[in-house]
């Protein structure tokens, strides 16, 4: 491989942990989910990569190291030879630990020339990166909808102390609810709040109506309470904890 002076960066935060995050390069079924069915990748220096665009194009790369889970770099080309011939441009790819999952650096380089081909893809990753971060949620928060109902159900506890532990198993730390009479910090608040919601609402009972709504953690969920309907805006940790709720009730 010659000089790469072109090169385009791209980095995304993705809600998972570093380890969840490099499987998508490593494990073939993986990768096939964020970059089309029949695309596979023998993850060793040396291994074969391939691509299988959904518009029928086809892209190859020879693996070129694997540090897992903080870095992968791989050749990568078309198998017609246009407009990056096999082996002709560099990805590389590093994770890095951040407060709510993973920062994620990406850098292509290209060849002498190549400017303008380098451009052409800026669109081509910004989407592909999409596509990865959603392709991981959807693994990671499988259990959005329990998490979610189960956020619901404490509100509904009577018991301290078991409600205590129903917020504290799926709260992650330093959690925060707001809604128009709340601005809370941490579990065992957000608990004390529910019940006094019960000394001076008993017997009221928060439930979710209709399904979720899901993109990369954050989550809408529409609830009522007697006769009071709203939504909540549910953001999800690395682990599938909740870290945030705003809850906005619907005027009467």
């Amino acid at each position: 491989m010659g000089p790469l002076p072109h090169r385009l960066d791209r980095t995304v935060l993705i809600r998972a942990f570093p380890e969840t995050v490099f499987r998508f390069f490593t494990e073939s079924d993986r990768w096939a989910k964020w970059w089309g069915a029949g695309s596979t990748i023998d993850a060793q220096p040396g291994g074969k990569m391939l691509i299988r665009h959904p518009n029928g194009i086809e892209s190859l790369g020879e693996v070129l190291e694997v540090s897992p889970p903080e870095r992968i770099v791989f050749t990568y080309g078309f198998a017609t030879g246009k407009p990056i011939a096999p082996g002709a441009s560099r990805v590389t790819i590093r994770l890095e630990p951040a407060d709510s999952g993973t920062r994620l650096h990406l850098a292509h380089e290209f060849a002498e020339g190549d400017a303008a081909v380098r451009d052409e893809h800026i669109q081509g990753w910004r989407y592909q990166l999409s596509l990865i971060s959603n392709a991981v949620a959807n693994d990671v928060f499988t259990d959005a909808v329990a998490i979610v109902d189960r956020w619901y159900d404490a509100w509904g506890i009577t018991g301290d102390r078991e409600r205590d532990a129903a917020f504290a198993q799926i709260a992650a730390p330093g959690i925060t609810f707001r809604d128009r009479f709340s601005t809370l910090e941490g579990s065992d608040e957000i608990s004390a709040q529910a019940g006094a919601a019960q000394r001076f609402m008993p017997g009221e009972r928060v439930t979710r109506t209709g399904e979720i709504r899901h993109c990369q953690g954050t989550v809408l969920a529409d609830w009522a309470a007697g006769t009071i309907r709203g939504t909540s805006v549910i953001e999800l940790a690395a682990g599938g904890l909740i870290r945030s709720v705003a809850s906005l009730a619907k005027q009467p």
